[in-house]
């Protein structure tokens, strides 16, 4: 499977007759980047699906769609490993269950290597619930500091700036986004 997201927000922005500039400033982004995008030279950070996503008025599953919706979507490990794509903010992330179409929430594998993962802030709209699989990282929300480690867990409002930050050498975890 591969992930043609840029593929799938030029599409939809072309089916609304609307121009790489319109959205990329509705975004607050350049249209450079947009363009990146949208011919797959980038995989943009899910902050920035989130933007593209409500400037195109959808939902970042649809932009991340790739065959006819499905109501049960199963995955192997080999799945994930073939299709995990590098994001230019330095995390490795595999989007699940990108066939079902309707689906209420979005899950995430995000590998997170130490000294690989740009220092940012990300804020936007949805809510966030994040599960380390392994090793240990930091999540800062809204000015408190978490530490998680295997099996620890953080929900919260993703408008609340936040981010993570690799401790161990390699973070596993599991993000979704509703």
């Amino acid at each position: 499977m591969e992930l043609n997201i840029g593929t799938h927000i030029r599409r939809l922005r072309l089916e609304q007759h609307r121009t790489q500039e319109e959205i990329a400033k509705r975004c607050g982004f350049t249209k450079s980047l947009l363009s990146k995008v949208e011919s797959n030279k980038i995989v943009p950070p899910v902050a920035t699906l989130v933007k593209i996503a409500n400037a195109l008025g959808t939902k970042v599953s649809v932009l991340i769609e790739n065959e006819d919706d499905v109501g049960t979507v199963h995955t192997t490990r080999a799945e994930v490993e073939e299709s995990i794509v590098k994001t230019e903010r330095g995390y490795w992330i595999y989007p699940f269950a990108t066939r079902h179409k309707e689906k209420k929430m979005q899950p995430f594998l995000f590998v997170a290597r130490k000294g690989e993962v740009k220092k940012h802030h990300l804020s936007h709209d949805g809510e966030e619930f994040i599960y380390v699989l392994e090793g240990e990282m930091k999540v800062q929300v809204a000015g408190s500091e978490y530490v998680l480690s295997v099996g620890g867990s953080l929900y919260f409002n993703a408008l609340d700036e936040h981010q993570v930050i690799p401790v161990s050498r390699i973070v596993k975890y599991i993000n979704v986004f509703v």
